[in-house]
């Protein structure tokens, strides 16, 4: 009989430690509202946009300034599309379609998120070339920002799973450093 007691009762410990471990394994398991979606959601298309427009630099670009600073753009903005890619679909939720060219998004305008390019905007981007390209690129990469920054203020306000919210930092952080650089760009 105590056999059994202590079976039953390592059989449950072991049981309720799986499930915490699985919990903690997927670092989704529930603990996100729906800021925490929208957050994503918004977010995901917007970097996209910002990497479709650092793409145009490494052959578009003539400063090397400019095109180091889209490399870096890319950089930081593809992994952080493919984290929040893999929390939406934890969560149950649609993830955003890729691409942003011609902004195909339904009614999305670049008004539903700040700092979004406009399909003429980025026509504009596409066409120009050299010292053009490179003040176009960085005034409308400052916009973009901007967007981004407010974007992750209102998650870090609003949002409730950590991981989205510790993200939300590092873009305010890295994309207001980034702004000072291309201001620092765009001065004479």
């Amino acid at each position: 009989m105590r056999k059994s007691l202590i079976t039953a009762v390592v059989t449950a410990s072991l049981f309720t430690l799986a499930a915490c471990g699985n919990e903690d394994d997927t670092g989704t398991a529930g603990g996100h509202n729906e800021a925490d979606v929208t957050f994503a959601q918004e977010m995901i298309p917007h970097h996209q946009q910002a990497i479709e427009m650092a793409d145009l630099a490494e052959s578009r670009a003539e400063s090397q300034e400019v095109k180091d600073l889209a490399t870096d753009i890319e950089a930081a903005q593809g992994p952080e599309i493919e984290t929040m890619t893999g929390w939406l679909e934890s969560w149950g939720e649609d993830v955003p379609d890729d691409g942003m060219s011609g902004m195909d998004h339904g009614d999305m305008s670049s008004d539903d998120m700040g700092g979004m390019m406009t399909e003429d905007e980025m026509a504009d981007l596409e066409t120009a070339a050299g010292a053009e390209f490179d003040q176009m690129f960085l005034a409308m990469m400052i916009e973009h920002h901007e967007g981004a920054i407010e974007m992750a203020k209102t998650e870090q306000s609003e949002g409730e799973f950590p991981e989205a919210v510790d993200m939300a930092k590092e873009i305010e952080t890295t994309q207001a450093e980034e702004i000072q650089t291309m201001q620092n760009l765009l001065k004479p």
